[in-house]
Parts: C-alpha cells; sequence; structure tokens
C-alpha cells in the first residue's frame, strides 16, 4: 500500500514534518484513489470533512513526535523527560519545602511541647513543631517549626510570636533569626541548572565545582560562590572580600552538610571570607583518631524584602479583588512559579520581568503604566524611631526625607508597615502614622519607596518579597 501524505524526514538538523496543508492535500488524493477518481475535493463535503479530520490526526501525531525529540534534549526538554534526563546523573527534582524557623520557647521547666503543636507569626502564618521537647530547667530551649504550607514564606526575626494551639506552661515563642526560606517544586530552567552544576561538581579546586556540590545537598535552594584573587582587598557585589578569600553564601541544607561539601571542593590553603557560620569538618579518610578537623567559614544571606510598585489603568473592568490578584501573580513570577527563573542571591531583578504575569490576569490588567522595586539597600530614608500603636515617633534623621507611602524596615518593625499619615513630623522628625498597630523600640528604621526599575540584592542578601509589600494603584 502507499499513500500521498508526506513521511516526516531525518535531517541533520534533526526532524522535520510536512505542513497539515500539504497532509490534507496528500490524503484527499488517497480518497480520490481510493473512490475511483473524480471525488468531489470541497471540505463541505462528507470526504472533505474525512479528509479534514485524518489530515489534523496526522499533524497532530507528528507535533507531538517532535515534542517527544524535543524533550530528548536538556536544554528543551520538561517533566517526565527532564525527570529522566537528570536521572542519568542521580538527580531528582526537587520538591516543595516549607520554611524552617527556630523557635525559642518559654514557660515552666517539664512542660512538654510534643511534635505538631502549632505557632503564629505576626502575617497569619501558621507553623507546626517539628521534633517537640520539653521545657529545660533554665525555662527556654529551642526547637524547629515548619510553615504548614510549602513554599517561599518569609518569617522575619521577631515575627514568630504566637502560641497557636494553647498548651499549659508554655508561655511564650518566639523567633531570634529569620527562618530558611521554602521553595516551590523545583521548575524546569532551575533544574536544567542544577544538571548543569553538578557536573561541574565532579572536579575539585574550581568555584564551579565548590557551587555544585553546595547546590546539590539536600534543602539548598540558592548559593553563591566567588573569590578574590588578587593581593588587595575587592568589593564584589556590596561584599568587602580580603585577599585571596573565598566567599562561599548558601540557603538551605544543614550547616554540617553545606560546610562538608565546600571543604570536599576547595583549595587546601585559601582562606575563607568572615562569613556568619563556622562549622567544624573533621577528616576521618585515612586517619587514625585523633582525627584532624578544618574550621568551614561561609555566609548564611538575610533576607533582603523588596518592595513593588504596580500601576495599571483604571476601568470598569477592574475587579474588587485586583489588588490581591497582582499580588498573587507577581509573588509567583518572583519566585519561578510562572516558569521563569527566581529571583536569587547577588542577581539583578527586573521590573520589566513581572509584566506578562501581570498582563496575563486579563484585559483589565493589560495596561500596564509602570511596574517599580525598592529595597533597603536603596532607602529613601535612614531615621532613628520607635513605634507604638500606629505612630511612629522620629527622634533623629541619618539620611533622606520621610514620606506618606514609604514602607519601613528594622529589626523591631512588624512585616508590611507603611506610612499612611504625616503627624508632627513633616519629612524629618517628629510623630507619622503606620498602618499596623505594633510596639517597638527606638533603632534605626529604613524608609523604602519603590522607584527602581532594575534591583540587585547584594552577595549576602537573599530577595524575599511578601504579597503585602506589592500596592497596587489605579491611575
Amino acid at each position: 500500500m502507499t499513500t500521498n501524505v508526506p513521511p516526516l524526514a531525518f535531517t541533520p538538523q534533526g526532524p522535520v514534518v510536512p505542513s497539515e496543508a500539504v497532509i490534507l492535500a496528500g490524503v484527499q488524493a488517497d480518497i480520490n484513489a481510493a473512490f475511483g477518481g473524480d471525488v468531489n475535493p470541497g471540505l463541505n463535503t462528507p470526504q472533505g470533512q474525512l479528509a479534514s479530520s485524518t489530515a489534523a490526526i496526522i499533524g497532530d501525531s507528528n507535533d507531538e513526535f517532535l515534542q517527544y525529540i524535543a524533550g530528548v534534549d536538556p536544554a528543551f526538554s520538561s517533566g517526565r523527560m527532564q525527570d529522566g534526563i537528570a536521572r542519568i546523573y542521580f538527580l531528582t527534582r526537587n520538591p516543595a519545602v516549607p520554611t524552617i524557623v527556630e523557635g525559642t520557647c518559654t514557660g515552666l521547666p517539664g512542660t512538654v511541647i510534643p511534635a505538631g503543636s502549632l505557632v503564629s507569626d505576626t502575617s497569619g502564618n501558621v507553623y507546626e513543631c517539628l521534633t517537640g521537647g520539653t521545657i529545660p530547667s533554665g525555662g527556654s530551649f529551642t526547637i524547629e517549626f515548619a510553615n504548614t504550607v510549602t513554599g517561599p514564606i518569609a518569617c522575619p526575626a521577631g515575627t514568630m510570636t504566637s502560641i497557636y494551639q494553647v498548651i499549659p506552661g508554655w508561655d511564650t515563642v518566639t523567633n531570634a533569626s529569620d527562618g530558611i526560606l521554602g521553595q516551590n517544586v523545583e521548575t524546569a530552567q532551575e533544574f536544567e541548572i542544577r544538571r548543569k552544576n553538578s557536573v561541574a561538581a565532579n572536579a575539585v579546586n574550581t568555584l564551579d565545582s565548590i557551587r555544585g556540590a553546595v547546590l546539590s545537598v539536600s534543602g539548598v535552594t540558592d548559593a553563591y560562590i566567588t573569590d578574590n584573587s588578587t593581593a588587595s582587598p575587592v568589593t564584589v557585589g556590596g561584599v568587602t572580600l580580603a585577599a585571596y578569600n573565598l566567599y562561599v553564601a548558601a540557603v538551605g541544607g544543614t550547616d554540617a552538610d553545606v560546610a562538608a561539601a565546600i571543604w570536599g571542593k576547595k583549595p587546601p590553603g585559601v582562606p575563607y571570607y568572615a562569613g556568619n557560620t563556622t562549622v567544624t569538618v573533621t577528616d576521618s579518610a585515612g586517619y587514625s583518631i585523633p582525627y584532624p578537623t578544618y574550621s568551614v567559614v561561609f555566609e548564611r544571606p538575610p533576607f533582603l524584602n523588596v518592595i513593588m510598585g504596580v500601576s495599571i489603568s483604571n476601568g470598569p473592568g477592574v475587579p474588587a479583588n485586583a489588588a490581591a490578584l497582582v499580588q498573587q501573580a507577581v509573588t509567583n513570577a518572583f519566585v519561578g512559579g510562572d516558569g521563569g527563573l527566581r529571583a536569587t542571591i547577588g542577581q539583578s531583578i527586573y521590573a520589566s520581568r513581572f509584566y506578562a504575569s501581570i498582563a496575563a490576569l486579563g484585559p483589565w490588567a493589560s495596561e500596564i503604566i509602570s511596574v517599580t522595586l525598592g529595597s533597603a539597600n536603596a532607602a529613601a530614608a535612614s531615621v532613628t524611631a520607635s513605634v507604638s500603636t500606629t505612630t511612629m515617633t522620629v527622634t533623629a534623621v541619618g539620611s533622606g526625607t520621610l514620606a506618606v507611602g514609604q514602607a519601613l524596615f528594622g529589626a523591631n518593625i512588624a512585616p508590611n508597615t507603611y506610612i499612611t499619615a504625616l503627624g508632627t513630623g513633616t519629612g524629618g522628625t517628629g510623630t507619622y502614622t503606620v498602618n499596623i498597630s505594633q510596639t517597638a523600640a527606638s533603632a534605626t528604621v529604613k524608609a523604602v519607596t519603590a522607584a527602581l526599575t532594575i534591583l540587585t540584592p547584594n552577595i549576602n542578601q537573599m530577595p524575599v518579597l511578601n504579597a503585602g509589600n506589592v500596592v497596587l494603584t489605579l491611575a
């Protein structure tokens, strides 16, 4: 049997399939031959409709075959095909994980806090106790809590403050440091980058091999590796590296595992940058007790809170929940939920990155006037201030001018706090009204305005974007 439908052709550039118009002509010729000729070729006839359906089926089959072939190439694979390629490298896709927070619990000695106990933060997020424990004689101890929702939900220091599920004898909970950000399911782009880095991890004594090894550590979601190979101090991404220093920043994973990965790939004799985390690594290979030990130093980057201003044209089609929809769209894109790359340590964030996610919400969101970014790295003002309920009292101004609409960041300031009105202060010392009632002792406070189109975190900062820091303006 023969057919007039052209087959796909394998060429040096890959498979090439005929267009559906050519396929349709071939199917019509086959039908005409099968019925002895003189068949009406009109597509509105029964034989024409049969030819159209058959051509569409063949075209769809060819497209599926092309998609399968493309999936064999790591540069274009996704889903199950990408998982299969990664298995060759003994890699599996990172699943979604929750933010982990170390909570300091106080109360009556002997009180048992069982695994599964719940606490909450000032943004209403709920966290579950992972291991449980008993309050010791000192009346205070630290245990780990995990957000009950997976994903990169920030928990800044001092914001986990409420016992969600009351246990007699357990009085307070707080977190002295930022939580370790969770992550969404690893995207195709992120997975391919990690696969490439895993190949570099087979080497030693190179920056790529250290980064590949650190990114291969279970739970690590981001890493930044660089060095200063000169005899003089050098500033890289806002961090000053002493002569010949090796700099490693990592988010996620245990300190011990990250340190072991660094030590296994680092060139001998190279000094570490004086990071905020020091771990002792023991070398037991080929030695008897006492084993030699080494201090590995690296950086656990704190959060850099990013704010975003979105302005779109107002109109009758704008829904009542427009702000919530925009917040969800851009925070999802910020962490790579739209299929693109997520915001990472030391890498520039472009405001234009978020236009497509906003426009995809519907025709009402397509007329975007502007998208702007901001962070404490480029603060509009730095002041010394305290807060009582909704009144902020500024006693000194280090730089800049305060204004309505600015976001406030400080060690004692609640997340998503903004200036909503002037009091006795008109840009300098005096009082101001804020949107969130709180009590904050006097400390340095940074006031931030979303005015940038490109924002670059330092290499010792992990950028995060809370929904409450996305402000929609209808113009």
